[in-house]
């Protein structure tokens, strides 16, 4: 018999209290009146091989390709989403079913041929609300020794993040922006990114991402703010300056202009060893 009792979801900050048949703010973690499940379980919207620079990942096997994959659903609302379509989507949308044995033997077979493959990135959307699917593939992929990444908002509660750091050899973690503020401008919890960032960075290789939208992030103090903090932890952690341009609901605002990147990106460098501009 299955239960109506709710049952809180322990993968992110939300700790969404859900009913049975109830689906979280994530869009892809639902109450089956037992347990939470994952909804998009090897339900792939995305899938290519990529340059690991491209996650971006400029210090971890750099020159080196990476088999990525992304499904639906994320647990933040950012309004200047780049990978929308996916993010905002739910389990209605088209997917192509994969099991984490057959990723893991495509990601065999890919490191076989010529340009060679170091493993699976987990990207696109937002990877720790497929907690389960990314658990079970990354096990298996140090099992035949090929590299499981992440690429996240970070958002993710330290219980679950814990349990998988083992099986995890690096992430890039957007920072989206050194106030807490802005992560409540886009559902967030600035909190929990750091200790994210905090704990990641004592177990696998990290590098962070900032993407400067114009009037919400750009002043030259906060990014001085960020990379000290981040120079807490270790000067030596990447971090990535990226150029925003307009999308999804945030098309009001011009492209961040060059010079201002730049500008970021010497102040970052007063603290951090490897600071880059993206998308420039």
């Amino acid at each position: 018999m299955i239960s109506d009792k709710k049952i809180s979801c322990p993968i992110c900050f939300h700790h969404c209290n859900l009913s049975t048949n109830e689906i979280g703010e994530c869009r892809a973690r639902m109450n089956d009146g037992e347990k939470i499940i994952d909804l998009n379980y090897g339900r792939l919207t995305s899938i290519a091989l990529d340059p690991i620079e491209k996650k971006p990942l400029y210090k971890f096997y750099p020159g080196s390709w990476i088999l990525s994959v992304g499904s639906f659903g994320c647990n933040l609302n950012c309004p200047f989403c780049q990978n929308y379509s996916i993010s905002m989507a739910d389990s209605t949308f088209d997917t192509q079913n994969v099991t984490p044995e057959q990723l893991v033997n495509l990601a065999i077979d890919l490191s076989k041929r010529q340009r060679g493959n170091i493993g699976v990135a987990f990207t696109y959307n937002e990877p720790f609300i497929s907690y389960e699917f990314v658990r079970d593939t990354s096990k298996l992929l140090h099992e035949v020794n090929l590299k499981s990444v992440l690429v996240t908002n970070g958002t993710v509660s330290e219980f679950a993040l814990k349990k998988i750091l083992p099986s995890i050899d690096a992430m890039n973690i957007d920072l989206k922006a050194f106030n807490a503020d802005f992560y409540k401008w886009i559902g967030g919890d600035f909190k929990t990114v750091k200790r994210t960032i905090e704990l990641a960075a004592e177990v696998c290789h990290i590098e962070l991402t900032t993407l400067i939208i114009p009037g919400k992030n750009d002043l030259v103090d906060e990014m001085e703010a960020e990379a000290k903090w981040i120079a807490s932890i270790n000067e030596n952690i990447p971090l990535h300056i990226s150029r925003f341009f307009p999308r999804y609901k945030v098309t009001d605002r011009p492209p961040t202009d060059v010079k201002k990147i730049y500008e970021l990106v010497d102040a970052a460098k007063k603290y951090l060893n490897f600071v880059y501009a993206g998308n420039c």
